[in-house]
């Protein structure tokens, strides 16, 4: 076995320039998204880029250059995203790419009914086992599903990219090529953690059971929610995503997922965002168990955690509970991604806690960020009828099972102050909170 792997190995060795010629124009490509993007091969691929008309890149979030959107390149390439980073963002707004919102467990599915086709996949892959297998590494989430179901594979065989475990491999025999590479991935490097993330964090935490299993993202937030649990004890990870935040709570002993109900023992998630620290971290480590998005973030399969606990952001509230997460107005600025996923699997676990967690204002202050009416063209991303809890600097709103008054009220008060009489003003304009009415007093 060891000698056929390797010489079918050795058979498909060639270089990233080689590797591409088999791009086609108005085909599919798939790129491996996140800290796992294939940067050699999709460098290659841009080389290529005046020759070639119409082809179609497909992926997530990748933290490359993505010159393949870049003007230069239109009728060349076009990016199909299923959630936008900054690196298209611009390319998105311009109409040279394309945005599919959908549910992140939803994805995959459109691939294995061959809705969407994935011509070629570039991936990048760890160094082969000693029975073949070469692990996806930071990003398995739609890429394992996406390259299992390409014309032609390609594996960007990196000797830094960490091995990871659970259902995250490929064999040499299920990949078309291999260029070998040694870089370092791409990284994602948290941002600033404020004063007001921690008082928001502090709400958030005050609220978390032991023996939770979390669902956690990137953000300011998310890492100071992180900070903040330092004290808690028996909790475990079931999440899209996580970062280099959860490090020292393992380390610690506070994350040991020893009362998980659903995998224990284990952390599971489908990718990560983090740093080199990170990547080192989750190198050959039992304590993580990495599965396809389509599974960890079912909402079935996610209810099966008891104390569930999800943290998601917002970009903007209204009065009635109606969350905006992926656009400013008619701007698309991120995706869907899997907050409905876990706010409805929260919603389903036994004690679960589906949070979405904002900061009062935006732009220095001056905009409230709950608002009367979300901006002309923005999506709602979570519907009023899946919101339990919101969290602001300023307190906890519980909106599940609570009227259009209540909620307006309740969201009211975790405003900040220079925005309540506005806000109170709007509600009482839009029905939502009744007037004020006289009360007589007879003598």
């Amino acid at each position: 076995m060891m000698a056929n792997w390797t010489q079918l190995y050795s058979k498909k060795l060639t270089t990233a320039a080689e590797a591409v010629k088999v791009i086609r124009s108005r085909q599919t490509v798939y790129v491996h998204q996140g800290c796992g993007e294939p940067e050699t091969l999709v460098e290659a691929m841009v080389q290529r880029g005046p020759e070639l008309v119409d082809v179609s890149v497909y992926h997530m979030m990748t933290f490359g250059a993505a010159r393949y959107t870049h003007p230069e390149f239109e009728g060349h390439f076009r990016h199909t995203g299923c959630f936008i980073g900054s690196n298209v963002r611009p390319a998105v707004r311009d109409g040279r790419a394309d945005y599919v919102p959908i549910f992140l467990h939803q994805i995959e599915r459109l691939v294995e009914d061959g809705a969407v086709r994935m011509d070629v996949a570039l991936m990048q892959l760890s160094l082969p086992d000693a029975h073949g297998y070469m692990s996806l590494g930071p990003s398995i989430d739609v890429s394992l599903t996406s390259a299992k179901h390409a014309g032609h594979v390609i594996a960007e065989v990196n000797e830094r990219c960490p091995r990871t475990l659970g259902d995250s491999f490929l064999h040499v025999s299920e990949v078309d090529a291999i260029v070998e590479t040694s870089r370092p991935l791409a990284e994602y490097h948290k941002p600033e953690t404020t004063p007001i993330h921690r008082q928001i964090a502090r709400h958030i935490a005050e609220m978390v059971p032991d023996g939770a299993t979390l669902q956690t993202g990137v953000g300011g937030i998310p890492d100071a929610v992180l900070e903040c649990l330092v004290n808690h004890r028996d909790l475990g990870i079931h999440s899209e995503m996580f970062s280099d935040g959860v490090i020292e709570l393992i380390d610690s002993g506070v994350i040991n997922n020893a009362r998980k109900t659903l995998h224990p023992r284990k952390a599971v998630a489908g990718f990560v965002l983090g740093t080199e620290r990170l990547f080192r971290y989750i190198d050959n480590n039992p304590v993580f168990e990495f599965h396809r998005t389509a599974y960890v973030n079912d909402p079935y399969v996610i209810g099966l955690n008891d104390r569930m606990v999800a943290i998601n952001s917002a970009i903007e509230v209204d009065l009635t509970g109606q969350v905006s997460a992926d656009s400013i107005g008619t701007r698309i600025h991120s995706g869907i991604g899997g907050q409905v996923d876990f706010v409805r699997g929260a919603a389903r676990s036994r004690g679960g806690l589906p949070i979405i967690a904002l900061q009062s204002t935006t732009k220095d202050g001056q905009i409230s960020r709950i608002t009367p009416f979300l901006k002309p063209g923005a999506g709602v991303v979570t519907s009023r009828g899946d919101v339990h809890y919101v969290v602001t600097e300023y307190g906890v709103a519980y909106l599940h099972g609570r009227s259009l008054r209540q909620r307006a009220e309740s969201l009211t008060r975790i405003a900040h102050p220079k925005f309540r009489d506005e806000l109170s003003r709007a509600a009482r304009e839009m029905r939502l909170v009744p007037p004020p009415v006289p009360v007589s007093v007879t003598r």
